[in-house]
C-alpha cells in the first residue's frame, strides 16, 4: 500500500507526493478529483502504518508474574536458576502425570471434562495475548465476542456428540428432543447473532484491527475447539485411542527435557501391548440408559486379540522363531508413535514461532516451570487430528450400537419396515429359516 501511495508522483511542497494527472484531464484536475484524492490519501495514511509495521514494532507484552509456590522457592533457594527450573519442571511434571492417572481411573466422563477444561484454558491464553497486544486501541466488544463465539462453537460440537452417542437418553426427554431436532438451526442462529454484534461494533478508526481480531478469534477456535472435539471423538472409539497418542507426545517431551535416561528405554509398543489386554481401555465408550452412565464393556474386536504373524526369512534366522504373537493394535501404534516423533513436534515449532512473533516466552504462567496449558498441548492438537483421520481411514467400521440408537428414535412404522427388510435379507443369506405358513 505504501508503494501505491508513492508510485508515479512528484514531491510537492513539504515533501508530499502529488498524484499524477489522469489521462484526459488537466494536470491540475478539478475540485472533485482533488477531494477524492485527498480522501484516498487520508485512508492510506490512517491504515498504512499498520501495513508497514514490522515484527520490531509489535508492542511488548508485560512478562507474567512468577507463580511458583513459596514452599518450592524456599526449598530450592540455594540452587542456580538453571537447576531450580529443572527441579520445578520435574516436580510439576510428576504431579500432572499423577493427576492424569487419577482422572483415567475416574472414567471416561472425567476425561471429557478434562479435555473441555484444557480447551477453554488454551483459548483463554491465546485470546489474552491478542488482547494484551491490541488493548491500547480500545477495540469494542473484543473479549465479549470472543467468549461468545467459543460458547456457540462448543454448543454446536457438543450438541452433535449428544445427538450421535446419547440418542436413547434424548428420546426419553421431550425438551432435549426439541433441542436436538433443531440443533443446527439453533447453532447457526447463535453464531449469526454474534456475527451481527461484531458488524454493529465496527468503529471507523479501527476497521482493520477489528477484522484482524475477528480472524484471530476464529483461527483460535479452529485450533482449540475443533481439535478438542476430535479428541473426544477418539475417546469414544476406545480409551486406548486417547491414551496411546497422548502418551506418545508426553514421552517425547519427557525424554527431551527431564527423564530421557530413565524413561527413554521404555518402548511405547510395550505399553500398547499391556493396554490391549483390558476391556476398560479397548472397548468403545458407550452410554447405557438402563444404568444411566458410561460403560466400557464389550467383546474386544479383532484389533485387540492376539494374532500370529509369520516372520520374514531374514528375521527367522535372527530370532530363531517362525512366528510372533502380536495384537494388531501394536502395529497401528507404530504408525501413531512415528507421527508423534517426526511430525508432532512441528506443532511445537509452530507455537514457538507464534510466541517469538509476539516476543513472549510462554503463552501464560499457569504451570510453574512449564508456562501455560497451551505450551504443553501445542503438539497434542496436531496429534489428535492425525489419530481421528487415521481411525476413520483405516480402523472404523459400522458401529452396531450407534445404528441401534438411530433405529430406536424412528417411528414404529419405520422400525417395522426395517425389521421386515432385515428379516428377508437374513432368510436369503440362509442365516434364518423361513417361517412356515399354516
Amino acid at each position: 500500500m505504501l508503494e501505491l501511495r508513492h508510485r508515479g508522483g512528484c514531491p510537492g511542497p513539504g515533501g508530499a507526493v502529488a498524484p499524477p494527472p489522469r489521462e484526459g484531464e488537466a494536470a491540475g484536475g478539478d475540485h472533485e478529483t482533488e477531494s477524492t484524492s485527498d480522501k484516498e490519501t487520508d485512508i492510506d495514511d490512517r491504515y498504512g502504518d499498520l501495513d508497514s509495521r514490522t515484527d520490531s514494532d509489535i508492542p511488548e507484552i508485560p512478562p507474567s508474574s512468577d507463580r511458583t509456590p513459596e514452599i518450592l522457592k524456599k526449598a530450592l533457594s540455594g540452587l542456580s536458576s538453571r537447576w531450580k527450573n529443572w527441579w520445578i519442571r520435574g516436580i510439576l511434571t510428576l504431579t500432572m502425570i499423577s493427576l492424569f492417572f487419577l482422572i483415567i481411573y475416574m472414567g471416561s466422563f472425567m476425561l471429557m471434562l478434562l479435555v473441555l477444561g484444557i480447551q477453554v484454558k488454551c483459548f483463554h491464553e491465546i485470546i489474552t495475548i491478542g488482547y494484551r497486544v491490541y488493548r491500547s486501541y480500545d477495540l469494542p466488544w473484543f473479549r465479549t465476542l470472543s467468549w461468545y463465539f467459543l460458547l456457540c462453537v462448543n454448543y454446536f460440537f457438543y450438541g452433535e456428540t449428544v445427538a450421535d452417542y446419547f440418542a436413547t437418553f434424548v428420546q426419553r426427554e421431550e425438551q432435549l428432543q426439541f433441542l436436538i431436532r433443531y440443533h443446527r438451526f439453533i447453532s447457526f442462529a447463535l453464531y449469526l447473532a454474534g456475527f451481527c454484534m461484531f458488524v454493529l461494533s465496527l468503529v471507523k478508526k479501527h476497521y482493520r484491527l477489528q477484522f484482524y481480531m475477528f480472524a484471530w478469534t476464529h483461527v483460535t477456535l479452529l485450533i482449540t475447539v475443533t481439535q478438542s472435539h476430535l479428541v473426544i471423538q477418539n475417546l469414544f472409539e476406545g480409551m486406548i485411542w486417547f491414551l496411546v497418542p497422548i502418551s506418545s507426545v508426553i514421552c517425547n517431551d519427557i525424554t527431551a527435557y527431564l527423564f530421557g535416561f530413565f524413561f527413554g528405554r521404555t518402548p511405547l509398543i510395550k505399553a500398547a501391548y499391556v493396554l490391549s489386554k483390558y476391556q476398560y481401555f479397548v472397548c468403545p465408550v458407550e452410554y447405557r440408559s438402563d444404568v444411566n452412565s458410561f460403560v466400557t464393556e464389550c467383546e474386544p474386536s479383532e484389533l485387540f486379540r492376539l494374532q500370529s504373524y509369520s516372520l520374514p526369512p531374514f528375521l527367522k534366522a535372527v530370532l530363531r522363531r517362525e512366528t510372533v504373537s502380536l495384537y494388531p493394535f501394536q502395529i497401528h501404534s507404530i504408525a501413531l508413535s512415528t507421527f508423534a516423533s517426526l511430525i508432532g513436534p512441528f506443532g511445537g515449532f509452530f507455537a514457538s514461532g507464534f510466541k517469538r512473533a509476539f516476543k513472549i516466552k510462554d503463552f501464560a504462567n499457569t504451570i510453574p516451570g512449564h508456562g501455560g496449558i497451551m505450551d504443553r498441548f501445542d503438539c497434542q492438537y496436531l496429534m489428535a487430528t492425525f489419530v481421528h483421520v487415521y481411525i476413520t481411514s483405516f480402523i472404523r467400521g459400522p458401529n452396531p450400537s450407534k445404528v441401534l440408537q438411530q433405529l430406536l428414535v424412528l417411528q414404529p412404522e419405520q422400525q417395522l419396515n426395517i425389521y421386515k427388510t432385515l428379516k428377508s435379507h437374513l432368510i436369503e443369506k440362509g442365516i434364518l429359516q423361513p417361517t412356515l405358513k399354516v
